[in-house]
């Protein structure tokens, strides 16, 4: 697909050239120019094309998630190693070791010889390492003897302390920069074309871009603003020329049909609307339990809007695909890792092909054209589900018995026991998270916050939300620990929405009596939903090592002025 294969060039062209690999330039040059000529008939040449360059590619050491820490940034002790002691700066000359060539790395490129890579003027070992990586062994095998660098600029959670610290962990020696000085040059920054933020946003990662939604801004309006709504991204925003948007659809390996945007809004136009969470909504509170590995959300991972577009009920309606035979229905986006890998989720079949559960292919957020940083042009919208779910800039739709095998469906966004650490974990032996458990937040007044007393009650304002399309029907605060419990007195949600279609949040707010002797209280909020769900009390009892689901109740301390 045309859109695809010019983000994966041009995140590519510049490694190569760093590589001086002519042959693999070459052949990626020549891809890249076949697709300029290929019209929509001689796509089955370019595929051919596209896949003999992406098996060179895997061959020249796409490292795309070598060190293994991936998106997990596993403990010290996974890998017994000592990482405390280690103060150097990675990749700095040290004169006691031993220099070699890029050549001399580039034959480590499997088990018998040992697996090599380098970063800046350092060299490392990391055979040893490639069994622990919970990825599998198979993306670093396909990653032998090159330089991490360019692939840290797409993965640039791997720009910490810790990852630094295990990576010089495996040093073997010094990199020979004196006849390859060129393959130490700066590359070019993969998110230097993302687009501009709103200011307001909490940065929690800036490559690729994380931001979320200050809590008083929330409870603002019901339907967030594109520009303030949470930010979620795990690779840098592709640019897409509409003229040229493709969307591919297939029944496992074989391709029904490629529509295009026009095609998309010639269905009859629906719209929903639906709040979209992060997984990790809240994570901060859960990793203040116990520490855990992640971004650290607040309560602003989540938004409300209004979205429209076709329902992919009428655009699978011509498969006439029979649900009984199928399992799973597959997206995957134009987001690319540097291995050509995109980013995908899938959902149940039952799910896709049930009208009631208002799935969308959405072209427009609030009215307008959905902005690039929420999937423009093209975003699926599952409501009800984890955000993970409702893929962005979407690329291609599958329908198979197989779940997606994206690393964010099999290798992430899944829940376990508090008991299970890195040492332990199996990812194959849990389910990805679809529904979100109801929960709730507080909004204003803020932690710390000093609120003064106006006829002896405080103003507190929130939100809430259940998944699975349940409606919230109570919400409950206490400023005595459980003692007395104030249910919120007023609760707007979608007055429209039909019965187990209830896919908004809900905004609430109360007025909460208080001691005129107190000088500080905690507040406390759970939401209950129309199931009589009801959020845990703590984060103890459902804290995961991913920091997903976090539900508890949300607590925020508050000074009080008479």
């Amino acid at each position: 697909m045309c859109w695809r294969v010019k983000i994966f060039y041009n995140l590519h062209k510049n490694y190569l050239h760093q590589k001086n690999n002519k042959k693999l330039l070459k052949i990626l040059n020549s891809c890249y120019t076949s697709h300029e000529y290929t019209t929509r008939g001689h796509q089955n040449n370019f595929s051919e094309n596209k896949r003999k360059y992406l098996q060179y590619s895997w061959k020249a050491g796409l490292i795309s998630s070598v060190i293994g820490v991936s998106y997990y940034l596993w403990k010290n002790e996974v890998y017994a190693l000592d990482l405390i002691t280690i103060k150097e700066t990675p990749g700095v000359r040290k004169s006691h070791l031993k220099t070699y060539t890029v050549e001399e790395v580039g034959k480590h490129d499997n088990e018998n010889d040992g697996i090599w890579i380098y970063y800046k003027e350092g060299v490392y070992d990391i055979t040893k390492f490639v069994l622990k990586h919970p990825g599998g062994p198979e993306k670093i095998m396909m990653a032998a003897g090159g330089s991490i660098e360019p692939f840290w600029m797409i993965f640039a959670n791997h720009n910490v302390s810790e990852i630094y610290q295990l990576l010089e962990s495996m040093r073997i020696g010094n990199l020979d920069v004196s006849k390859d000085s060129k393959k130490l040059e700066a590359t070019e920054d993969p998110y230097a074309n993302d687009p501009k933020r709103h200011k307001v946003l909490k940065v929690n990662g800036p490559k690729p871009f994380c931001g979320e939604t200050p809590g008083p801004l929330l409870c603002e309006s019901f339907l967030t603003p594109a520009d303030t709504f949470y930010v979620r991204n795990h690779l840098p925003v592709p640019e897409i020329d509409i003229k040229d948007y493709e969307l591919e659809i297939a029944i496992e390996d074989d391709t029904k049909k490629v529509i295009n945007f026009e095609d998309i809004k010639k269905y009859p136009k629906y719209t929903v609307t639906t709040a979209i969470m992060c997984g990790g909504n809240r994570r901060s509170e859960m990793n203040a339990v116990k520490p855990l590995k992640g971004l650290s959300w607040g309560v602003g991972a989540v938004g409300n809007a209004s979205w429209s577009g076709a329902r992919l009920t009428d655009v699978l309606a011509d498969l006439k695909i029979n649900e009984d035979d199928w399992k799973h229905v597959q997206f995957e986006g134009y987001d690319l890792d540097p291995s050509g890998v995109p980013y995908g989720g899938s959902i149940p079949i039952s799910r896709a092909l049930d009208s009631r559960a208002d799935i969308i292919l959405a072209y427009e957020m609030n009215g307008e054209p959905i902005p690039r940083d929420h999937g423009y042009p093209i975003r699926a919208i599952v409501p009800g589900v984890v955000g993970a779910r409702n893929v962005k800039w979407l690329a291609k739709i599958v329908i198979s018995n197989e779940e997606s095998r994206s690393q964010f469906q099999r290798g992430d966004y899944k829940g376990f026991s508090p008991s299970v650490d890195w040492d332990t974990v199996d990812f194959s032996k849990s389910p990805a998270i679809l529904d979100m458990p109801v929960t709730s937040a507080i909004c204003t007044p803020t932690p710390g916050e000093t609120v003064k007393l106006k006829d002896g009650k405080i103003p507190v304002k929130g939100y809430a939300w259940s998944g699975g399309g349940k409606k919230i029907i109570r919400i409950d605060l206490t400023v005595d620990q459980g003692k007395t419990w104030h249910v919120a007195h007023q609760l707007i949600d979608d007055e429209n929405a039909k019965e187990g279609r209830h896919w908004s949040w809900t905004l609430w707010s109360a007025e909460i009596p208080i001691d005129v002797d107190k000088k500080e209280v905690e507040v406390w909020v759970k939401a209950v939903d129309a199931s009589y769900n009801v959020q845990p009390e703590s984060f103890e009892n459902i804290w995961n090592l991913r920091g997903l689901l976090c539900n508890a109740y949300h607590r925020v301390n508050v000074k009080i002025k008479k």
